[in-house]
């Protein structure tokens, strides 16, 4: 081989690898602006999630007299609007982001957040729950329930959130294998995911219409 076809081999070689570290370095600056764009996002959203829960208790405190339970069913209802926000709107937006708020820390420790939070949110919904009914039922006259088209929003969003909940607290043993354990097969991972990724998002957004349509037929009636 000729010292030319030789020295234009090497330059073809260099052209590649510059090229190749060429395109590295921009996906690594574009993956860094992505993550950035991300967490000021993120950022902003959970400000603005805290500030609306300030506002709801701010309302309640302030309008609606303060909170109480069924020995003041008036004042009872009001543990409501703030635990079903809190528990079905802020803590499960924080655990359906989680896995991407928390990208560089282990699997295991952010499958653990995710059901802190999950059980969390739980278990302010069902307290929400019990007051709201507790407030019809012991009000004089006491009022009906579910009769409102808030109320079978938040039906229908209770009854989805369950079901997650219920299968996430199935037996140790199965939990651990089919959904917590490193082991897991790739195929299962893959069928069970966007069931449990739809299903979460469709549930958040029925809470989100609830909580829209209960603010605002209170906001009205009262």
């Amino acid at each position: 081989m000729s010292s030319d076809s030789l020295s234009s081999a090497e330059e073809d070689v260099e052209n590649e690898q510059s090229v190749g570290l060429l395109s590295n370095v921009m996906e690594a600056r574009a993956e860094h602006l992505k993550t950035r764009n991300y967490r000021s996002l993120y950022s902003f959203t959970t400000a603005l999630g805290i500030g609306a829960l300030v506002m709801i208790l701010s309302w309640l405190i302030r309008y609606r007299k303060g909170f109480a339970w069924n020995w003041d069913p008036e004042l009872q209802f009001n543990w409501h609007p703030l635990l079903m926000t809190t528990g079905l709107l802020f803590l499960y937006a924080q655990s359906i982001l989680i896995y991407r708020t928390g990208r560089n820390a282990s699997k295991k420790r952010l499958k653990i957040f995710h059901a802190v939070l999950h059980a969390s949110a739980f278990v302010l919904a069902v307290i929400g729950l019990k007051a709201v009914f507790d407030s019809h039922n012991y009000a004089s006259p006491p009022k009906p329930n579910l009769y409102s088209l808030h109320s079978w929003f938040g039906l229908v969003t209770v009854i989805m959130f369950t079901g997650q909940v219920t299968v996430a607290l199935l037996p140790p043993e199965i939990t651990l294998k089919y959904f917590l354990y490193p082991g897991l097969s790739r195929s299962l991972r893959q069928a069970v995911l966007p069931v449990h990724t739809v299903t979460g998002i469709a549930t958040f957004t029925l809470a989100l219409i609830a909580a829209l349509t209960g603010i605002t037929e209170k906001t009205i009636w009262t």
